[in-house]
């Protein structure tokens, strides 16, 4: 898992869990996000590893104690570490912190349901960006047309659909995942 797969990962528990980004960091081996619960005052640091602060891909203690001390000094209701790999060291540090950890291996569960409504959302912001509309029944989309699919968007709501019908959790994760590289490229 490459960094900025780590990085896509925290912009899916952001939209999953509804938070609304008030700054992204970028330094040499890590990205910050300083997100809120949506309605909130909270402050939340995301905090993403995309290099390794240690050998063979794994995360530190000393890396968990810095990010500790950040949270204290700039006041941040909660922490969330996310790694490629941690050290023992540093699980049991994250754990005495209340340090949220995520890796390759470790990830929130989000149910179906969650993940497909959350899918559905993007869907009608993106829909309301590229077309200026919602379509409200199928033949109002103009993203399948003889057989094909002329949009992105069509496509993965199609897929996403096929996935919640199946309770596929992984592949509604890559659905939204999709969407939300769709929404960064209209954004740029």
């Amino acid at each position: 898992m490459s960094g900025e797969d780590l990085v896509r990962k925290a912009e899916l528990i952001s939209a999953i869990r509804d938070y609304e980004s008030r700054r992204v960091r970028r330094k040499e081996g890590w990205v910050d996000f300083t997100v809120s619960p949506s309605g909130s005052d909270d402050k939340i640091l995301i905090r993403v590893i995309t290099g390794a602060s240690s050998g063979a891909g794994y995360v530190g203690v000393d890396t968990v104690k810095e990010m500790s001390a950040v949270l204290k000094k700039r006041n941040y209701d909660k922490g969330i570490l996310i790694g490629k790999r941690f050290t023992k060291a540093a699980e049991s540090e994250m754990e005495r912190e209340n340090i949220e950890m995520i890796s390759e291996r470790i990830m929130p569960h989000f149910k179906p349901e969650r993940l497909y409504l959350v899918i559905n959302g993007c869907i009608e912001k993106l829909c309301r960006a590229k077309c200026g509309l919602v379509p409200v029944k199928e033949s109002d989309c103009k993203g399948y047309v003889d057989g094909r699919y002329v949009c992105d968007v069509r496509l993965v709501s199609d897929n996403a659909s096929f996935h919640f019908e199946r309770g596929w959790t992984d592949f509604l994760d890559k659905d939204l995942t999709k969407l939300l590289a769709i929404q960064k490229a209209l954004n740029d």
